[in-house]
C-alpha cells in the first residue's frame, strides 16, 4: 500500500534542500554577503520616520504590489529605462524560479555558467529543464569561445549570467556579455544582485533589448529580511512574466519599507562606499600574504583560495566568525573559501586570525 511520500516526486527526493547556516550567539557573521549594519542605524531621523511607517502600514489588507509606487522609486533611484518594465519578487530567489518556470517546455533547455548561483541549475532540474552548465577559465574570468559555442549548440530558452559573478566576485567583460545577449535567441538574464558594489550595470539597456531581463535586489544594501527583488526588462517578456507570478507575493510592510528606504538612497549609498572601501583594504591585506590568492571582486564578499580552506573555516569558526567554505562544491573552487565584507571591527577580526595562519 502506498504512502504519501510514494507520490513525491523521484528527482525531488534525490535532491538537497538549501541549507542555511545556524548562527550560534555572540558569532560574527560573515558568510552569507548580509550588510554588517541596520540600514537605518546610522540616521536616527530616518530611523523614527520609518518606525512611524511602519505603525501606519495597512497589514489588515492584502498588498497591491502594482499600486505600491514601489517601481516608480525603484525606477528614479537607479535611473531605469522608461522603456523597461518592472516586475516585483519576493527577492530575487523568486523572479529566478518564476523565470525558468515561463520558458519551462519538454526539452527546452537553460545554460548558466559554473561555478554560479546554485539556484540556477536548481530551478532548471526544478522544472524539468535540460541543463548546460559551461566551466569558467581557472581565474574566474568567463570563456566566451566556450559559452558561444554551447548557445550555438543547445539554442538554450534560457541564460544566467550573475555580473558581478557568485561565489566568485568577478565581474566579466562586458563586451564578452553583450556577445551572449546577441547570440542568444532565448532570453537573457543577467543578474546583478551585487550590482551596488560593481563599476558597471545593464539597467541602462533594459526595455531596448527585447531578450534582455536586468534582476536586481535590494538584499545587499541592507534590506536582506525584507526579500524583495526586482526585474527590468522589455515588455514583451516582462508582461508574460506578470501573468504567473503570485498577485499577493509581496507584503506590505517590505513594500513601505523598500519605498522608504529608496527615497533616501543616498543615505543608504554612504554605507555602500563604507564597504567598497572595506573591501578594497581587505582585498590588499590577502594579496600581500604570498600563501593566499585573492580574487579581484566587485561584489561584497571576496573569494581566496588558501591552502588549506577546512583548516581556516574550523579555526575562523572557533574563534565564532563564520565564513562560507566554497572546497567541495565545484573542482575550480578548490581550497577556496567566501568571505563577506564586514564592518572595519569584523574585517580585522579575520584579518586578525589569517595573518596568525598565513603572513
Amino acid at each position: 500500500m502506498k504512502t504519501a511520500s510514494d507520490f513525491i516526486r523521484d528527482d525531488i527526493k534525490s535532491m538537497s534542500a538549501y541549507r542555511i547556516a545556524d548562527l550560534p550567539e555572540g558569532f560574527i557573521k560573515l558568510d552569507a554577503m548580509e550588510s554588517p549594519y541596520h540600514p537605518f542605524a546610522r540616521f536616527p531621523e530616518l530611523s523614527n520616520e520609518w518606525l512611524r511607517l511602519i505603525a501606519q502600514a495597512p497589514i489588515h489588507l492584502y498588498p497591491n504590489p502594482a499600486a505600491s509606487g514601489l517601481q516608480e522609486t525603484l525606477r528614479k533611484a537607479f535611473d531605469i529605462p522608461e522603456a523597461a518594465a518592472i516586475a516585483l519578487g519576493n527577492g530575487s530567489d523568486e523572479l529566478i524560479q518564476f523565470m525558468t518556470l515561463l520558458v519551462a517546455q519538454s526539452g527546452a533547455t537553460m545554460l548558466a555558467v559554473e561555478p554560479s548561483f546554485v539556484m540556477y541549475r536548481h530551478n532548471a532540474e526544478l522544472y524539468g529543464m535540460n541543463y548546460v552548465g559551461v566551466p569558467l577559465n581557472e581565474d574566474f574570468t568567463l570563456d566566451l569561445p566556450a559559452v558561444l559555442s554551447a548557445i550555438d549548440k543547445h539554442q538554450p530558452a534560457l541564460i544566467f549570467i550573475a555580473y558581478p559573478n557568485n561565489p566568485t566576485g568577478v565581474c566579466f567583460r562586458r563586451e564578452e556579455v553583450e556577445a551572449i545577449i546577441h547570440a542568444a535567441r532565448g532570453i537573457v538574464v543577467v543578474d546583478e544582485a551585487y550590482g551596488a558594489f560593481s563599476r558597471d550595470s545593464f539597467l541602462p539597456q533594459a526595455g531596448s533589448i527585447e531578450n534582455l531581463v536586468v534582476m536586481r535586489t535590494i538584499s545587499k544594501i541592507g534590506f536582506a529580511g525584507l526579500r524583495i527583488g526586482y526585474a527590468a526588462g522589455s515588455p514583451a517578456v516582462m508582461g508574460e512574466l506578470a501573468k504567473i507570478l503570485p498577485p499577493y507575493n509581496m507584503n506590505q510592510l517590505s513594500l513601505a519599507t523598500a519605498k522608504f528606504a529608496l527615497q533616501h538612497h543616498d543615505a543608504i549609498q554612504t554605507t555602500i562606499d563604507i564597504l567598497k572601501a572595506e573591501r578594497e583594504r581587505v582585498f590588499n591585506e590577502f594579496s600581500a600574504m604570498g600563501r593566499l590568492k585573492a580574487f579581484p571582486s566587485e561584489a561584497n564578499f571576496i573569494t581566496v583560495r588558501v591552502p588549506d580552506a577546512d583548516a581556516l573555516f574550523n579555526t575562523l569558526k572557533e574563534n565564532r566568525i563564520l565564513i562560507k567554505k566554497l572546497h567541495g562544491t565545484h573542482p575550480l573552487l578548490a581550497q577556496c573559501v567566501r568571505i563577506t565584507i564586514g564592518s572595519p571591527e569584523q574585517n580585522d577580526a579575520v584579518l586578525d586570525i589569517i595573518r596568525k595562519l598565513y603572513a
